[in-house]
């Protein structure tokens, strides 16, 4: 009466669930390729906004100390330190630095004030290659301004 029962100890895939594991792969591993390279490029970003905010301080510092004919090329000068990292100076493409002399009625208590403005064209002049669909998520320009209250 009794039957001898084969138990496989492997289960068998059915035929119509091949490559379904490649095919999920695929798809998890778009969305953690766009997570990690947008996590890339953003901290890069940041890094570099934080490096033009240091240059238009430093500019800003620099120029205050010294005769007004002579500050423009000073805080040009200062600047170039803060983006040594990332290779970028006043003259790079994709950069303007503004410097400009503010009267006592626009705020400074006494005398007058000196400001350094650093933009970068970032759009135009990515830092990092450009992956897809990550365009929409950065900046198109990144602004810096300090100013310094002259002595």
């Amino acid at each position: 009466m009794s039957a001898a029962v084969k138990i496989r100890s492997t289960p068998r895939r059915r035929h119509d669930q091949r490559g379904a594991a490649l095919v999920e792969f695929s798809i998890a591993s778009v969305v953690l390729l766009m997570l990690l390279f947008g996590i890339i490029s953003y901290g890069y970003v940041l890094s570099f906004k934080q490096g033009l905010t240091q240059a238009a301080a430093e500019g800003a510092r620099a120029a205050a100390v010294v005769s007004n004919a002579s500050a423009p090329g000073i805080a040009a000068a200062a600047v170039v330190p803060a983006l040594g990292a990332f290779s970028k100076n006043c003259s790079s493409a994709g950069m303007s630095c503004t410097y400009s002399t503010l009267a006592a009625d626009t705020g400074c208590a006494a005398g007058t004030c000196i400001r350094v403005q650093i933009s970068y064209d970032y759009k135009n002049h990515p830092l990092m290659p450009k992956f897809p669909g990550l365009g929409l998520l950065l900046p198109d320009t990144l602004t810096s301004t300090s100013i310094v209250q002259t002595s």
